[in-house]
């Protein structure tokens, strides 16, 4: 059954799925090729004849995630004509509903809006909402910073325009763009962080949902991403300083462009880090908790949901075979005077928990949790911390987001689920679904979830028992090391 949506732009065709409406490949930008490639976003053109909307456009050119082991794995049609937007939406009518806009993860070098993790579907329906899932540019295409070649940060520019789409057109989807809550995890949300510093991307959003934000790994100054840009373009053999550097470029093919940029990472890799090889750069300098303030500062009163999954790391070492017998003598120097405190806190753990501790603590949970404490509006923290008995990937990056969007089926081949009981996991996702939609629909989770506040800390835990506790982070206990 088609259902057809009006736009300012031109109208577009969708089909219902499961009692949803859904708008498929809805473009927000001109393709960034050609000329385009490596150039800020341009609004896409109003178009005549009615648009099919009923078919999954092209993702963002990318290579194979490195959590594949732990999430599984898709194979999607690949193309730089990828600025497009996914709508599930109860009705395209005149009804005013709130609006969940959602940014994946992925390191800014994979991922997409519009896999079929994030269907949007199932929180569409029982909340009564309009979800909209952004695809942008990844990797070299949306992050390279190099002066003459490329301006960096297009990938976050691409976020930024799809915004002011959903403002402009979002109500002939049933949607309310007075009310738009974003969401993000992993780079989604440090993106988010992102957009709140830039004044008119803040206005375009009115609430906030963090998940695993990395928001502790060291800031990249634009100066520094040119230093790597630079690098770049040396392993594509084009000399940075060239004048035809940015013909180039553009004539570059899509599968070089990947190949370089596994290059890059391989080149940086420094043990134990999880940072990776392009990610938004700031014009000024700061420090990991500089960033987190002036974040705080310019999110205001905004009501921001954020949280963080128990053991956010030990996916990305369960799947590095390096990481299986971490070296001694590196692994020594990496944890610092630090190692007897995780030895005490996980006792009969290996060397590579001790690290993979250290390393989620350091880039996930205490920045997190930093951040919450400064946020000024309402604030409320969860921690996911259930996983499957004797899971090598325990409670890990990526975790929860089978249960917040009622996907687990598309998840089937996740060997973090692996093991976990069916209907104990379907019971777990209704939970986290109901949180979610209440915050979307009311800035609360409500229920029994108090606010997060610097004295007490309360944050929600999900497991096998869902209830709120104090700070079980240890952020109070270990103030030194959230400092």
């Amino acid at each position: 059954m088609a259902v057809i949506a009006q736009t300012g732009l031109g109208d577009i065709a969708g089909g219902m799925e499961n009692g949803v409406a859904v708008f498929r490949a809805v473009p927000y930008a001109l393709p960034p090729v050609g000329e385009r490639r490596l150039a800020p976003p341009q609004p896409v053109a109003a178009w005549s004849g009615l648009r099919d909307g009923t078919a999954d456009g092209p993702i963002a050119p990318q290579s194979p995630s490195r959590l594949a082991v732990a999430m599984g794995d898709f194979t999607r049609p690949q193309d730089e004509d990828c600025l497009t937007l996914t709508i599930w939406t109860p009705a395209a009518d005149g009804k005013r509903r709130k609006v969940l806009v959602w940014l994946h993860g992925g390191a800014w070098i994979s991922g997409a809006g519009s896999l079929a993790w994030y269907d949007g579907g199932t929180l569409a329906r029982e909340g009564d909402i309009v979800v909209v899932g952004v695809n942008y540019r990844l990797g070299a295409l949306g992050y390279l910073h190099a002066p003459g070649v490329s301006p960096g940060n297009l990938g976050t520019m691409d976020q930024a325009l799809a915004l002011e789409w959903v403002r402009d057109n979002i109500a002939a989807f049933g949607g309310d763009p007075g009310c738009v809550t974003l969401a993000g995890q992993s780079a989604g949300a440090s993106s988010i962080g992102r957009l709140m510093l830039d004044p008119a991307s803040r206005k375009l959003f009115h609430r906030a949902i963090l998940q695993s934000g990395s928001f502790g790994r060291p800031p990249r100054t634009l100066a520094e991403a040119a230093g790597q840009g630079a690098q770049y373009l040396r392993l594509l053999d084009i000399d940075p300083d060239a004048a035809d550097a940015a013909s180039q470029m553009r004539e570059m093919p899509v599968a070089r462009l990947l190949q370089a940029q596994g290059g890059l990472a391989r080149a940086n890799a420094r043990f134990g880090e999880t940072t990776p090889p392009f990610m938004p750069a700031l014009a000024e300098a700061t420090t990991r908790n500089g960033l987190i303030d002036d974040i705080a500062a310019a999110a205001g009163d905004m009501p921001v949901l954020i949280g963080i999954t128990r053991e956010e790391v030990h996916a990305f070492y369960a799947a590095d075979p390096a990481m299986a017998a971490p070296d001694p003598a590196q692994a020594a120097a990496r944890m610092g005077d630090r190692m007897d405190a995780y030895r005490a806190r996980r006792p009969g753990g290996s060397l590579m928990d001790w690290l993979a501790d250290k390393s989620s603590d350091e880039t996930f949970i205490w920045p997190a949790m930093r951040l919450a404490a400064a946020l000024r509006g309402p604030v409320y923290a969860y921690q996911f911390d259930w996983s499957p008995q004797g899971s090598r990937f325990k409670a890990c990056h990526c975790i929860e987001l089978p249960f917040m969007f009622g996907t687990l089926d598309a998840f089937a081949g996740a060997g973090m689920l692996a093991g976990g009981d069916a209907a104990f996991c379907d019971a777990l996702s209704a939970r986290i679904r109901a949180d979610w939609i209440s915050f979307i629909r009311n800035g609360s989770p409500g229920g029994s979830w108090p606010a997060h506040e610097a004295t007490e800390r309360w944050t929600m835990r999900y497991d096998t028992i869902c209830d709120p506790a104090r700070d079980p982070a240890g952020v109070t206990t270990r103030a030194g090391d959230f400092a």
